[in-house]
């Protein structure tokens, strides 16, 4: 029998048809996978599933449109291809990836050391003021009090502690201004 007569009864669930047609077409099929895959596992597999797709679907074939062989060859060229374009995009991705993580986003150890360079050179700085400048902006900016309170600590007035605020930030400004 033919290869279209057997499609035409595999679509109406003839399982001996379907024997029939299997041992018509299977190595067609494998043989067309294999030049497209060149790999045997996976051209086996995809062999495979063209054969099965072929059992479910054979009522979508249609004899006026070409021939039951190059219909088959047609659904085996079609999932060979897509095997491709699946495996291309699985190392795309697996690529992207691999940037990625040789790539991070953070340098922990290059902040680390760009902290401790900017710490050291601030308390550089620091050492440059005098030690009422150094003690204003030391109780303001590291211990975190008001202007007004820096003055209740150091007994002094509140204009004097801004005085020394002022001028401590800006020698601290001028010297900062240098490590850039």
């Amino acid at each position: 029998m033919e290869a279209d007569e057997l499609l035409v009864l595999v679509a109406g669930g003839d399982q001996k048809a379907f024997e029939e047609l299997y041992g018509l077409v299977s190595g067609p099929v494998y043989g067309l996978v294999r030049r497209v895959l060149r790999d045997p596992a996976q051209s086996e597999e995809v062999a495979q599933e063209v054969l099965l797709e072929l059992w479910r679907s054979a009522a979508r074939f249609d004899p006026r449109r070409g021939s039951a062989l190059s219909w088959v060859l047609t659904l085996a060229h079609r999932r060979a291809v897509d095997r491709v374009r699946s495996a291309r995009a699985a190392g795309e991705r697996e690529q992207r990836e691999a940037l990625r993580a040789n790539h991070p986003a953070f340098d922990q150890v290059a902040e680390e050391v760009e902290a401790g360079l900017e710490r050291e050179w601030v308390r550089i700085c620091l050492d440059r003021l005098t030690a009422l400048q150094r003690q204003s902006v030391t109780l303001a900016y590291y211990d975190g009090y008001t202007y007004r309170e820096v003055a209740e600590r150091l007994s002094l007035p509140l204009g004097t502690v801004k005085t020394r605020m002022r001028d401590g930030l800006t020698q601290l400004r001028k010297c900062l201004g240098g490590a850039a």
